[in-house]
Parts: C-alpha cells; structure tokens; sequence
C-alpha cells in the first residue's frame, strides 16, 4: 500500500535529488514512491520510479544506509537495467499463465482444487521475483556505480555495506522468510568483499558521515514511521519516558495520539517544539493531532505555521485546507480552496488534492468548478465511468473559458478511440 507523509518524502527526496546530480540524471525527473511494507527492499522501474519500503526506513540503523541502497538503486537506472521491463512483464505474464494452466491440469488431474491453487500462487510468485530481479553481472555494476556516486557526494559505503551484511544473515532462511531485496538482488560474498576493499581505502571529510542534521531527520522520520504503523504498546516500549530524545517523545506523541491519549501526545509534541520551534513536520503532527481530536480550529495555527515553513509541501497545504474546511466557518472554504490550488500546482497527480477541491467546491455550491475537480480526481485514479460523467456535467454547467474547455479535454481523452 502506498503511503504519503511529506516528511518522509522529502527526505527520501533530497537523498535522490543530491545522488541524481552526481550520476548525471536530471534532479527533476526524481519520483519517489514509499509502499508501507515492513521488508527490506527498493526498487526502481521505468519512469525513473524509485519505490521504497519502510521497513528500509525502519529497520536501518542509519542514514547512510537508506542512502547507500538508493545509490545504488540509481546505478540500475544509470545503467539501464530498468529499460529491459516491458520485455520483463511480458515474460512474467507468460509465466503467470503457464503456472496457471499448467496448475488447473494438475487439479483437475488430481481432483483437488488445493493443487491447483497452490500451483498458480507457486507460479505468479516466481514471474514477479523474476520480473523484478537483476543478474550478477548487473548488481556488480550497480555497486560500482553507487560506490563512484557515494565518493562523489562525500559519503562513505559504509552504510551500504552495513545493509548488506544485514541482508547476508538471512542466506539460510527458507526463501518465504527471505526479505525481497535479497531475493531480488542477489548478494555474493565477492560483491561485499569489493565493498570491504572500498571502504577501506576511503579518505572521506568528516570520515564520509552524513551531517549530523541528515541523521537526526532521518532517525525523526523512523520514529514517527515506528509510532504509525507498529502497535502503540510496542512503540511505548521500544521508546520508554526515560528516553527523552526526540526521536522518543516524536514516537511516544504519535503512539499515544492513536491510543486516544490527546492531552499526553499535545504535552509531547509542546516540549517538542520548545526545542525545535521551527521544525515543519512537529507543528504538523500537532495540528493533525488537534484536527483528529475534533478540533480542526485550532489545528489551523499550527498547519499554517507548517506551510510556511515548508511551504513546497502540498500535503502540507491539504491538511491545512482540510482544518480550514472543518471550523464550520463557511468563510474559510474560499482560502481553503485557494490552498489546494496551490497543492495541485505543486503536485498535480494527486488524487485526493482533486477530491477535496471538488468538496468544497460543492459546498459553495459551484456545480461546475465541483464536477470538473471530481473529473480530474476520476481520470486520475482510472475511474473512466467517472470522468467521462463528470466532465459532461462540468462542461453543460461551466461559462466559456479555459475551465470548460479542460473539461470537454478531460471528456475527449475517456472515449475509447482516443485511450487506444
């Protein structure tokens, strides 16, 4: 499942951004996907689409090994392993629809449906490792691509290596316990005995460590994933009261925020911003804090200092619009929508910017501005029903004018014609 925190992407993306320079590659065609799975893996495919699990993020013990495994995600790229894909899904469609006959043959063989079913999944798993694999030969570069980049920004291997020999200790787990990343790209003692060699022959500024700053966003963005997706009690204890880092109280306010403790995960996150009182993602979590607790009044201070301090940050300006939209101040909806404007300029493929505009849209009672937003949203998400619907209100409801005419566009590109 895909998931958006703008703290999280950001830093994901600066990481990107500065590795992408070094390697030659356009900074701007950088896009980061985070998938909420807690195995360790990356990957890349065409498009220059970097996925990132978080159990990357979670399960590092450091920056420099989230950064290191997504140079050499880009040496992939660099290379051009990712361009052979559609040749790799049509091959891994084959196999699925092998696997799947050959599997029904054998249940209706054996008279048991459990033979066939366990066959297919037995086959579809093979055809997405396969799909999603690279050879020796290609992983040998990628290291070397990533180990030239590292260098290049001043950031020691160490951090790749150190992941590596995390992943290495899974070698004689049964595959099914495997995390994806091994089984994807597959380690060899001479891969990492390269690294070794690398390392220690690095002469690195400040021993090739990342700022201190980097760190500590880095293990910020790991106890705020940690208080999120691991169970509140496990959360609590991994972080104990006597640990009053902030990485701690950052997980402790986010867990007992989800345990219905507000007043304790308000106190956390005050302390919070009495250390850090310019920190974008603390005056967030407040204000999403404050807004979940039904009071989306004074949620609106803190999501309007967070735009202002990361004011590039479209999720940001959602949660803002979002707390304006629920004072129930009808005069709010104009700004929030004015927000979201903003938003959809920044990013305008997200789904849900397109759903709120098309709420409040509604709510002051624009029929026309309401129905070409909910467009956008459908023809986004692939609702083609949707968009085709939506856009013929909008365009029967808007005057003339670019507005009307995206959404004749919109309407013109769900015909069937045109999609082939």
């Amino acid at each position: 499942m895909v998931i958006r925190d703008a703290e999280t992407e950001t830093l994901l993306h600066d990481f990107a951004v500065a590795i992408y320079r070094v390697a030659g590659l356009d900074p701007k065609t950088v896009r980061i996907v985070v998938l909420r799975d807690r195995a360790i893996n990356a990957f890349v495919t065409t498009g220059n689409l970097m996925f990132v699990h978080t159990g990357l993020l979670t399960r590092a013990n450091s920056a420099l090994e989230v950064a290191g495994t997504m140079a050499h995600e880009t040496g992939h790229v660099v290379h051009g392993d990712v361009s052979r894909a559609p040749e790799m899904a049509r091959e891994a469609m084959w196999r699925m629809l092998g696997s799947l006959l050959i599997a029904g043959a054998a249940g209706v063989a054996t008279h048991d449906a459990g033979v066939a079913v366990g066959g297919a999944l037995g086959g579809m798993s093979m055809a997405q490792r396969g799909f999603f694999s690279f050879s020796r030969g290609q992983e040998v570069s990628a290291d070397a691509a990533a180990l030239q980049f590292l260098g290049r920004l001043g950031w020691s291997a160490r951090g790749l290596l150190h992941l590596f020999e995390t992943l290495d200790q899974q070698e004689l787990m049964s595959r099914e316990r495997q995390d994806p990343f091994l089984l994807t790209h597959p380690l060899t003692r001479d891969r990492m005995g390269a690294l070794q060699r690398h390392i220690a022959q690095e002469n690195l500024p400040n021993g090739g460590e990342l700022p201190p700053a980097t760190e500590e966003a880095y293990r910020l963005v790991r106890a705020k994933l940690d208080g999120f997706l691991s169970t509140p009690g496990s959360v609590l204890r991994a972080y104990p009261e006597t640990d009053d880092s902030l990485p701690a109280m950052y997980a402790r306010a986010t867990a007992e925020h989800r345990l219905s403790h507000r007043d304790t995960a308000l106190s956390l996150m005050n302390r919070l911003l009495a250390l850090r009182p310019n920190n974008p993602w603390f005056r967030e979590l407040r204000g999403q804090i404050l807004y979940e607790s039904g009071r989306p009044k004074e949620a609106v201070p803190d999501y309007r200092a967070a735009v202002r301090l990361a004011a590039d940050q479209p999720l940001l300006r959602q949660g803002l619009a979002q707390a304006m939209a629920e004072t129930g101040d009808r005069a709010m909806l104009r700004p929030a929508i004015d927000q979201l404007n903003v938003a959809r300029l920044q990013d305008n493929e997200d789904p849900q910017t397109w759903h709120l505009l098309g709420m409040y849209w509604g709510q002051l009672g624009d029929i026309g501005q309401a129905n070409l937003a909910l467009a956008e949203e459908a023809a986004l998400t692939g609702d083609i029903v949707g968009a085709k619907r939506f856009s013929r209100i909008a365009a029967e409801s808007l005057p003339q004018g670019p507005a009307r005419l995206r959404a004749q566009d919109i309407g013109n590109a769900m015909k069937k014609e045109n999609r082939q």
